[in-house]
């Protein structure tokens, strides 16, 4: 519930109250006008084919607290018994609203970005951390997403976990703008959004945006093998790495019945933790997770009591057992070099002798697209995994296999089910190989 009154929320926004409902605070933001069930404040966005304004309407009669609605709008809808706010931008008024409720709630907010891993960074971190915790759910991490995110959380909030995209220059300083974050969490900088950015060196310096959003006096955590982003961490204070010979570091771990025991070093010294994960780049990332809590305060004994509670988005390293059928590692989420790599080399290890990779496409690569494509393949290769390429750019790792799209893919795997196998399905989501395991795993006779 965002408990401010309609003065303060308009002051907030820059907006003007043309229309005013019964009083009382919105249950929560909404910008999808089939999703209201009573109470939300809902946000006629603008921009591409799609004008939110059109709906503001319809939200009103299923039950909306409010609407924001560019000033044309407003004029209409000044006496339909609900709130209405008049803003020539709903868009930043929605941000506005979000950088005003974070400073109402106080909460410690982490902001969580990089090339790779996260978004489980920010599952592990939100799940450990003790006390009242709301963090971004799934891809709630861009302009849009991570104000709804913050907006979302409670009055009772103490620690706000939000992830961070990057699509382009000035994205990450624009929702550390709305976030003001007190902890800064970069993961690593890779080949991601190259065709965008036209470079790992620019890449790097997007998302080195985030040290330069920080709050004064706030903690920075990235990675001791920083790479391209080396040149930016010369010189920031309260600076924690995390990896090898890093100031949160792995000292030994062993696998156990459904995870992972490991003894980490941390600031404050060493501690036992164990994980509900196997992956050697979730301990990573656990690690990551591990310094932005100790940053925030928290004893590692806190931190490590609360790992039985990890989760991880959908399409993230989910195992999907068939029983007889096999092993379905569905990763589908997105793809890039890194990340491709690291789960090629966990399908590696997992103890079924036959192993198979659904790759779809890795997106946004810039003119080494099909180097970086044959390199991952090579990769396979070297690590005897047979490949299903899907789509056209795909056909650049070399695959036994080529499937048209995620259909074709499913129907060959299916063809291929057995104890002994194990399959990983990675792509970008450009791919859409969520498909794949649907089709797999639907019950016989009802897969369209």
């Amino acid at each position: 519930m965002i408990e401010l009154d309609a003065e303060q929320m308009a002051a907030a926004m820059g907006a003007e109250i043309a229309g005013r409902g019964p009083g009382g605070v919105p249950v929560r933001a909404e910008i999808d006008s089939r999703k209201i069930e009573g109470g939300e404040l809902f946000f006629g966005l603008t921009g591409g084919a799609s004008d939110g304004g059109e709906h503001a309407a319809g939200a009103i009669g299923s039950g909306a607290w409010g609407v924001v609605v560019e000033p044309a709008r407003a004029v209409g809808l000044a006496d339909s018994g609900a709130f209405v706010f008049s803003t020539v931008d709903p868009l930043l008024s929605l941000q506005k609203l979000a950088l005003a409720w974070r400073r109402e709630l106080g909460a410690t907010v982490i902001g969580i970005t990089g090339s790779v891993g996260k978004t489980s960074v920010k599952d592990i971190t939100r799940a450990i951390l003790p006390g009242r915790v709301h963090g971004s759910a799934e891809n709630f991490n861009t302009e849009i997403g991570l104000p709804l995110t913050i907006l979302e959380a409670g009055p009772e909030t103490e620690t706000l976990v939000l992830e961070m995209a990057m699509r382009g220059a000035g994205q990450v300083a624009e929702l550390a703008w709305i976030a003001e974050p007190d902890i800064g969490v970069i993961t690593n900088v890779g080949p991601v959004h190259v065709e965008l950015l036209g470079s790992i060196e620019a890449v790097a310096a997007a998302k080195a945006e985030l040290i330069a959003g920080l709050k004064d006096g706030g903690g920075l955590v990235a990675p001791t093998e920083a790479g391209f982003l080396e040149p930016h961490l010369v010189g920031v204070p309260g600076l924690i790495r995390f990896g090898e010979g890093g100031d949160v570091r792995l000292l030994e771990s062993e696998q156990v019945p459904g995870g992972t025991r490991a003894r980490i070093q941390t600031l404050q010294g060493e501690q036992d933790f164990e994980f509900p994960f196997s992956e050697p780049h979730n301990l990573l990332n656990a690690q990551a997770a591990i310094a932005a809590g100790v940053a925030a305060g928290f004893t590692p004994a806190e931190l490590a009591s609360r790992t039985g509670g990890i989760a991880f988005s959908r399409f993230r390293n989910e195992h999907i057992d068939l029983g007889d059928r096999g092993l379905i590692i569905n990763d589908c989420y997105n793809a890039n070099p890194v990340s491709m790599r690291a789960a090629l080399e966990y399908l590696a290890r997992v103890e079924r002798p036959e192993k198979l990779a659904i790759l779809g496409q890795m997106a946004e690569l810039g003119p080494d697209e099909v180097r970086y494509h044959e390199e991952i393949g090579d990769l396979a290769r070297e690590l005897g995994i047979e490949m299903i390429g899907v789509g056209e750019l795909a056909r650049a790792y070399r695959p036994e296999l080529n499937a048209e799209d995620p259909a074709a893919a499913a129907k060959l795997v299916s063809e291929r089910l057995g104890p002994d196998l194990a399959v990983l399905v990675k792509g970008s989501r450009a791919a859409g190989l969520e498909r794949v395991a649907e089709l797999i795993t639907a019950p016989e006779g009802s897969a369209a």
